[in-house]
C-alpha cells in the first residue's frame, strides 16, 4: 500500500510461517515445503529466518518494532522441524536449549551471528536448519582434522547484510555455503553474489543445497536436502583442496 498511495496508506504486519523440512514424527499431512525464493522476490518484503529460540524471540521483537513504527511488512520463517530441539552434538547435552532473553533484548535488521569466531581455515555460511547441521558437521570434523572451521548464520534471508558477508568472507580462502533451499534462485545464490561482486581475488566457494525437486515424505526427503554427513563429506574434501592449494603456493 506504501509504494501505490505514495506513502499515504500502510498495511503494517508480522506473518508468522511454520516451515522448512526435516520435521519428524507428525504425518505426512504435515510436511512443509517452501519457496523462498518466491519471499525474496517480493520487494521490500523482510524475511526471517532463526536457527534458535533466543534468537526467534529476539527477531520477533524487530519484526514488530518495524510494523509499528515503520509500517513493514515483514514474515518471519520458522523452520518448524526446530520446535522442540534441545540438543546439538548428542542426546541429553542441552547445547540448543537458551533462556528466555530479556525484555531489552533483540536482533538487529540483518545482524548475523557467528559461531567459532578465532576459526581461520574455513567459513560455513548457512541459516535455518543448516546452523545446527553444520555445528553438528564441525563437531564430527573437528575429532580428526586440525582445520579450524567457523559458522555464520545469516539469520535475516532479505535483505540479506551483504556487507557483513563480505567482511566476514574476506577472511577465509575457502568457504561452503550450506543451504536447505532449491538450488535454483536459492539464497546461496545472493550470498554467492555478494561475495564475487567487484572482488579481484574471490575465496574458493563451494555449496552443498536442495535438489531441484518438491521435498518427498519420509526418509526420501533425505535425498534432496543437505544432512550432517554430507557436510562432514564436503569439509573433508575442501581440507584436500585447501592442503594442495598451499603446497601450490
Amino acid at each position: 500500500l506504501q509504494f501505490f498511495s505514495n506513502n499515504q496508506f500502510a498495511n503494517p504486519m508480522v506473518v508468522r510461517i511454520p516451515g522448512l523440512g526435516y520435521q519428524k514424527g507428525f504425518g505426512g499431512h504435515f510436511h512443509n515445503d517452501n519457496s523462498m525464493t518466491a519471499l525474496r522476490d517480493i520487494p521490500g518484503l523482510i524475511v526471517a529466518c532463526p536457527a534458535r529460540g533466543d534468537d526467534a524471540v529476539k527477531m520477533m521483537r524487530t519484526l514488530m518494532a518495524l510494523a509499528h513504527v515503520d509500517k513493514r511488512v515483514s514474515v518471519m520463517l520458522e523452520p518448524i522441524a526446530l520446535y522442540m530441539k534441545k540438543d546439538l552434538y548428542k542426546e541429553g547435552d542441552n547445547k540448543w536449549c537458551f533462556d528466555y532473553p530479556n525484555p531489552e533484548e533483540f536482533i538487529a535488521l540483518g545482524e548475523t551471528k557467528v559461531y567459532n569466531k578465532k576459526a581461520e581455515d574455513i567459513l560455513i555460511i548457512t541459516y535455518g536448519n543448516g546452523v545446527a547441521m553444520s555445528l553438528e558437521a564441525v563437531n564430527v570434523f573437528n575429532q580428526t582434522h586440525k582445520q579450524s572451521v567457523a559458522v555464520m548464520d545469516l539469520r535475516w534471508l532479505q535483505p540479506l547484510n551483504k556487507k557483513s558477508i563480505c567482511q566476514l568472507a574476506q577472511k577465509f580462502d575457502t568457504i561452503l555455503l550450506v543451504d536447505e533451499g532449491r538450488e535454483s534462485a536459492s539464497i546461496g545464490e545472493g550470498v554467492v553474489s555478494a561475495i564475487i561482486a567487484d572482488n579481484k581475488y574471490p575465496p574458493f566457494i563451494s555449496k552443498i543445497v536442495g535438489v531441484d525437486s518438491f521435498t518427498p515424505l519420509g526418509d526420501a526427503s533425505a535425498l534432496v536436502l543437505p544432512n550432517v554427513e554430507n557436510i562432514v563429506t564436503r569439509l573433508v574434501e575442501l581440507t584436500k583442496i585447501e592442503n594442495i592449494a598451499k603446497v601450490e603456493k
